[in-house]
């Protein structure tokens, strides 16, 4: 009977010795990776004007977009030139709504209030009716891509949970439909529920967990393109996975930054749904998973962008540094940053193929319509309303919108850090 326990004792201790020895293994290697010495490169801010452009277009079609909601939801109809008349920092505007409704009269059709002559009112046109129409059947046939990318959203957060002030912004970039919170989330009690924070807030949780959802956009394009066996690799642990560069011209030192790049793929592809608690927040790895998260956030957008104010207000849920802003100039064959209207606005490069989205959503392509009705309203003024053909906004036609052509980037002589520290202390003005 001694002898028995004895060698029981001893399977124990040699069972308890190898596990440590697997663990400090495992911890060596982990150890490792997160201090791994990558040396960082000066870079070059380089301003890219047909993502400009882009950004600057998007800006009036969003806030047309938001104003034609705002319509809708009212319950006379119509608008008052005074009721909006303290919106232009809410809608992102440089010049007062009421001129920018009257800029746009196939969309807004202006007339005097019924007891206030003096008082502008706003209604939508049929035009701007009909292209509502068709984008309530676009959310109709794509509701569960609309559910799906919101799931997505809310298995990157910590908790799972987002607070809806903090949703709220991202709806029109995300493709939420107007007062999602009560035509789209009571449909799906077995996804979401509303819950409250400790503080109070009222946010949206996610019910359930959908393994077959926590595969990042980058792990997808790899899995699908022609780097497959390049995929499997990972999935296996032999390699990690690359982020598309498109990097600007202008580098002076082009070989130091492929080097740099190249270093940096090296280190391990955190999924952005995966736990990160155990990664040092200082270290290589950590700043690796960050980029993979803004990455894949900007994914889930409809137009690859967003503004950086919106995706600091995640900043907590997602795990981000507090300054994550310089990822996106230290990255610049990743993202691309931008001070237009008055804003600082992250895109995604890869999301853009000649100044047009390389693989636009269906809302995207709707949009693309309603932005050549607001600019045949510029040129035409109060003709325009007749003069726009509706086949064209019938039919799948793609409109063009005015975009440049081609990827046209002037560098400039303010260096990355520089520039960073400057976005940085700034305060946008949304």
């Amino acid at each position: 009977m001694m002898f028995k326990t004895h060698n029981s004792v001893i399977t124990l201790k040699t069972l308890l010795q190898s596990k440590t020895q697997l663990e400090h293994q495992s911890s060596k290697l982990h150890h490792f990776f997160q201090n791994r010495s990558i040396v960082k490169v000066r870079l070059k801010w380089v301003k890219n004007r047909t993502l400009d452009h882009v950004i600057d277009t998007e800006t009036d079609l969003k806030a047309a977009c938001l104003l034609k909601d705002a319509i809708k939801r009212s319950p006379t109809g119509f608008l008052t030139a005074k009721s909006v008349s303290e919106w232009q920092k809410l809608l992102g505007l440089t010049v007062p709504v009421l001129r920018f409704m009257r800029r746009y009269p196939t969309l807004f059709n202006e007339f005097p209030h019924a007891q206030y002559a003096n008082l502008p009112c706003f209604r939508l046109t049929d035009t701007a009716l009909l292209l509502d129409s068709q984008e309530q059947t676009i959310h109709q046939s794509y509701e569960s891509d609309t559910v799906e990318r919101l799931c997505r959203v809310l298995m990157m957060m910590k908790s799972q949970t987002v607070p809806l002030r903090s949703l709220h912004p991202l709806k029109w970039d995300l493709g939420l439909p107007d007062n999602f919170e009560k035509v789209l989330i009571p449909k799906y009690p077995d996804q979401f529920q509303f819950a409250k924070a400790s503080d109070g807030v009222r946010s949206l949780r996610l019910v359930q967990w959908h393994e077959e959802f926590a595969v990042s956009a980058l792990q997808r394009s790899n899995e699908t393109s022609e780097k497959g066996t390049e995929y499997r690799k990972f999935k296996s642990g032999h390699t990690a996975l690359t982020f598309p560069m498109s990097f600007p011209r202008g580098y002076g030192g082009q070989k130091k930054v492929r080097a740099w790049m190249e270093e940096f793929h090296k280190l391990p592809y955190i999924s952005p749904y995966e736990d990160s608690r155990r990664i040092d927040p200082d270290s290589e790895l950590m700043e690796k998973r960050v980029v993979g998260v803004l990455h894949e956030l900007l994914s889930l957008t409809i137009h690859k962008k967003t503004k950086r104010n919106y995706l600091r207000s995640l900043r907590e849920e997602l795990i981000l540094p507090h300054k994550f802003t310089r990822l996106f100039t230290r990255y610049p064959g990743i993202f691309y940053l931008s001070l237009k209207c008055k804003t600082t606005t992250v895109a995604l490069r890869e999301g853009y193929r000649r100044g047009k989205l390389a693989n636009p959503h269906p809302l995207a392509r709707l949009r693309d319509k309603f932005y050549y009705v607001m600019r045949t309203g510029i040129l035409y003024r109060d003709k325009a309303v007749n003069m726009i053909p509706r086949e064209l906004l019938i039919n799948d036609a793609e409109c063009e919108t005015g975009q440049e052509e081609s990827e046209e980037e002037d560098e400039t002589g303010d260096e990355c850090y520089e520039e960073t520290s400057e976005m940085e202390e700034g305060s946008d003005e949304e």
